[in-house]
């Protein structure tokens, strides 16, 4: 591209990028804003398309006031952490005033920016159903597939322009000093995707379990019949928990990973090493549009799971090529042509070209195996799922163990793949460690290349999700139309636990980009206080890194426990209105009365909210504790444990929820005994038990991850500089503990509806 002596700069220049580096993130910059002009193009494509009948229409109108409110709810209670955080972060020490300042700032950037792609994502899904709804009822599956997939282009593109967006403009601003910026940056993109996910993820499934609960298995109504009361809150949650939740997470997802790379790249590189991690991207988003628009259902598929693998496939084949002539014509052919502030680097003898193209490909791997291997256990026509659905027979009680077994088995092999990765991006660091965990960032930047793809199949499974439901409660699609939206929402329950997968695949890659991030700032900071960086070490031969250890292992376990039994305690609430509706107005079930839709959807609201803070907050304040009272060695433990147990936890809690819930539309769709039969019941159950491990718990560990990770790279200069003031590690730690604690003890004390009207049952006698 030019010559390399200018292009990588002297070691004593640190601060600044040369003009041409400078063009070129300008240019990146230029990506971001024309993926943005995309998702107008493709929005304005969504919302010019037919709206079906009147009766369509209104239960649509009522879905999308119920997801707006909820967010209006959600967002008026989170610009308290928005306004006060940035206030928190300027105590914490930087590299400069400037620096200090540029955290803050851009920390509401970064959230504001997470915020932004939920709620839009949000809007136009709720739009977009009865869009599909009513193109599978007069047009067929072909145009009602395009309709639903590029509604979820739009989150996928807004994902790709405002994350690279923001990271741009941080370079541009900041250039050599970007690294302390960015940490901001993406710790408000996962603060609030954190918040989202957990709120959004309480209220969809405390919506759906009450729903399926009382009318499926006490009613023995349909899914979306509009005699129950929790059926407009059921499709709001679709909305609110897998559209915006799932879309603010993956945001986070991507610029996470990239200031995760972009802080690797500078300590390996200096400011060069800012500029190859925004190229890649940057040729991500312009194989995204390709991706999307290449999904069309053709007459030789066997659903439209073909299509959107054949958009995903596309993307990534693209964009390996795209890389590959990037890395050649950016990066120089041996090491030793860089001059960067890391001298080590220099003298390893190999090509960067190399070693960036492969990271790039392991990255697009491991997308691609993730997809493969979660389509597997969760797809309908796949063995798992029909085991499932084959146990119904016996009860609930083997379906729920199938489903478990199900689940355990693909958070292995999950493991194991996502293990690989890691692992042979990591020895691609030919011997030194920060180019081996840069090469690890870089692996998740190729994943980042088709995260545009990823997020319109995760968008898509609530648009398909909610025009069957508007289909089923209109009654205005029968026929063919009903079974298209039958299998498009059976796909869309694929491809949801396909992105979960994709999401927890780049979280852990993220991660352990930002623990490596972090190692470095303690390193950095333990020369700046004259003591070896050696001292610095995760042997678990040593008692305090063992306890780090465990403790990042239990605090995952926690969040999930903390999770569920939010998710439980709301859906026992709306159990209890149901039926309450049902015993009190007889006509609902002759259909001569409406059911009060709003009381549900306000109970869900109300209790998404109150619920979403202790999660939160044990997220937050552990690694604080964990960090002053145990030192920085153990809070490196601590994330350690908490890494490879989240990974674990994650898979396992998303592809169990899929398999059960495909396992239940098997039995709907005619299996051992069909609907309304005891199969269809114990599959209800399944279905119950898994929603909140695939659809909040389970994805809410994927920002839990990055969060802990990113408040430990905040804390470790303090953490390192307090290391021997026993009063200010003790007070701190203490004060962390103890917001926990409460947190907690406040959240134990709630409980369910039943149980606060005295609804409990006095047990009998025992014998004489």
């Amino acid at each position: 591209m030019h010559g390399y002596t200018p292009l990588f700069r002297r070691a004593a220049d640190t601060t600044s990028l040369i003009s041409s580096d400078l063009m070129l993130v300008g240019a990146v910059a230029g990506v971001a804003l024309l993926a943005i002009g995309v998702a107008v193009v493709l929005l304005r494509e969504v919302l010019a398309a037919d709206q079906g009948t009147e009766r369509m229409r209104a239960i649509a109108a009522a879905i999308q006031q119920g997801a707006a409110a909820y967010l209006a709810r959600q967002f008026k209670t989170l610009a308290v952490f928005v306004v006060v955080i940035p206030f928190l972060l300027l105590v914490l020490p930087a590299e400069t005033s400037g620096v200090r300042i540029g955290r803050s700032v851009f920390f509401a950037v970064g959230a504001v920016f997470s915020g932004c792609v939920g709620y839009i994502g949000m809007s136009l899904a709720v739009r977009g159903n009865v869009r599909v709804a009513a193109a599978a009822r007069e047009a067929g599956e072909k145009r009602a597939v395009r309709i639903a997939f590029r509604t979820g282009g739009v989150t996928g593109m807004l994902t790709v322009g405002l994350g690279l967006l923001g990271a741009a403009v941080v370079v541009l601003l900041f250039q050599g000093r970007s690294a302390g910026v960015l940490e901001g940056f993406g710790f408000g993109a996962a603060l609030l995707a954190m918040f989202m996910r957990v709120g959004g993820g309480i209220y969809t499934k405390a919506a759906d379990v009450g729903a399926d609960l009382v009318g499926k298995v006490e009613e023995g109504i349909p899914e979306d019949d509009p005699r129950n009361a929790a059926t407009i809150a059921d499709n709001v949650g679709d909305n609110v928990g897998d559209c915006a939740g799932m879309a603010a997470d993956l945001f986070e997802s991507y610029a996470v990973t990239l200031v995760a790379s972009l802080i690797l790249g500078k300590a390996a590189f200096g400011p060069s090493g800012l500029v190859f991690p925004l190229l890649v991207p940057a040729i991500g988003a312009v194989t995204a549009v390709i991706g999307i628009l290449t999904v069309t259902p053709r007459a030789r598929d066997g659903t439209a799971l073909s299509a959107i693998n054949r958009g995903f496939f596309t993307s990534a084949v693209i964009s390996a090529i795209g890389v590959a002539v990037a890395a050649f014509m950016y990066l120089p052919g041996h090491f030793s042509e860089f001059t960067g502030v890391d001298a080590a680097i220099g003298r390893i003898s190999g090509s960067p070209r190399m070693v960036a193209v492969v990271a790039v490909l392991i990255g697009l791997a491991l997308a691609s195996g993730i997809q493969l291997l979660t389509g597997y256990f969760t797809e309908t026509s796949r063995p798992p799922v029909r085991e499932i659905s084959r146990s119904s027979l016996t009860g609930a009680a083997t379906v729920i163990l199938a489903g478990f077994a199900t689940g355990l088995e693909s958070a292995v092999y999950s493991a194991v793949l996502i293990g690989g990765a890691v692992f042979g991006a990591f020895l691609l660091g030919l011997g030194n460690t920060t180019l081996a965990l840069f090469a690890v960032a870089l692996a998740g930047t190729g994943l980042l290349t088709v995260v545009g793809v990823i997020v319109a199949m995760d968008s898509y499974g609530p648009a398909t999700d909610n025009a069957h439901g508007i289909a089923e409660m209109s009654g205005d699609v029968t026929g063919a139309g009903a079974q298209t939206l039958t299998n498009l929402d059976a796909v869309g329950n694929t491809t949801k636990a396909i992105t979960k997968g994709m999401a927890i695949a780049t979280a852990v890659l993220a991660a352990t980009a930002l623990f490596g991030a972090f190692r470095t700032a303690v390193e950095a900071n333990l020369a700046t206080a004259g003591r070896a960086a050696s001292s610095f070490s995760l042997s678990v031969d040593k008692p305090n890194a063992l306890v780090g250890l465990v403790l990042g292992v239990a605090v995952v376990f926690l969040f999930t426990a903390l999770a569920v039994a939010a998710v439980g305690r709301s859906a026992g609430r709306v159990v209890t209105e149901v039926r309450e509706q049902f015993r009190t107005k007889p006509g609902i079930m002759k259909g001569t009365e409406l059911p009060d839709y709003a009381r549900v959807v306000d109970i869900c609201t109300a209790d998404a909210l109150r619920e979403l803070t202790t999660p939160a907050l044990l997220a937050v304040m552990a690694p604080i504790a964990v960090g002053y009272a145990l030192g920085y060695a153990p809070l490196g433990a601590y994330l350690a444990g908490a890494i490879a147990s989240g990974a674990l936890m994650a898979i396992f809690l998303a592809n169990s929820g899929a398999a059960w819930d495909n396992a239940k539309k098997l039995v709907e769709d005619g299996y051992h005994g069909g609907k309304g039969s005891p199969a269809h019941a114990a599959t209800v159950i399944g279905d119950t038990v898994g929603d909140p491990f695939k659809d909040t718990a389970g994805p809410a560990i994927n920002p839990l991850l990055k969060v802990m990770n990113l408040v430990s790279l905040l804390i470790a200069p303090s953490v390192v500089t307090y290391s021997h003031n026993t009063a200010v590690r003790t007070a701190t730690a203490a004060i962390a503990a103890l917001v926990v604690v409460t947190a907690i003890t406040i959240a134990k004390r709630r409980t369910s509806h039943l149980a606060s009207t005295g609804d409990d049952r006095t047990p009998p006698p025992g014998p004489g």
